[in-house]
């Protein structure tokens, strides 16, 4: 009996301690940049015979509501949301930061907005292979954008240019 109570309470330590240690045995690869600026991202943004006619057919393919809705994030970003959106899918690849015009867009369109169109934007056949690594990098952006746009210095900021 004492042999039992014993390994238990092993088996219990030990769970407790690899839920409070993260693996050493992963590296962190969220400072690692997914694309090298320049060339490299060039490559990326290049678009086949092939690949364009995989995205139209995945384009074809969305449900009717889905292309409204994604249709509205798109009108609610303005003229601007084809460069705002190539910058975001930048920063998120590259960790170039966007411009805060670009965070103002992308905060006024609303965070569901924004993120159903990164969906999107990674459902391409040119930043598929991406997809699994950049939700985390997805919300940074967010975060920052909105952190940015809301933060009381900026809003200062915003009442000097609009007096």
């Amino acid at each position: 009996m004492e042999l039992k109570t014993i390994f238990m309470a092993f088996v219990i330590i030990t769970t407790l301690v690899s839920f409070s240690y993260p693996s050493f045995g992963q590296e962190y690869v969220d400072d690692e940049l997914l694309v090298n600026p320049g060339p490299e991202m060039d490559a990326v943004k290049a678009i086949s015979p092939a690949s364009q006619d995989y995205n139209l057919y995945m384009l074809e393919n969305l449900t009717p509501k889905v292309t409204t809705f994604l249709e509205n994030c798109m009108d609610k970003m303005g003229p601007s949301f084809k460069k705002c959106n190539e910058d975001v899918i930048e920063e998120i690849l590259t960790k170039k930061p966007i411009s805060r015009e670009c965070c103002m867009k992308v905060v006024q369109s609303g965070k569901e907005c924004y993120m159903e169109t990164r969906k999107l934007m990674f459902r391409f056949y040119q930043l598929k292979r991406f997809a699994s690594q950049v939700s985390f990098r997805t919300n940074e952006v967010w975060d920052r954008c909105f952190a940015e746009v809301e933060s009381p210095s900026s809003s200062q900021d915003d009442k000097i240019v609009l007096s």
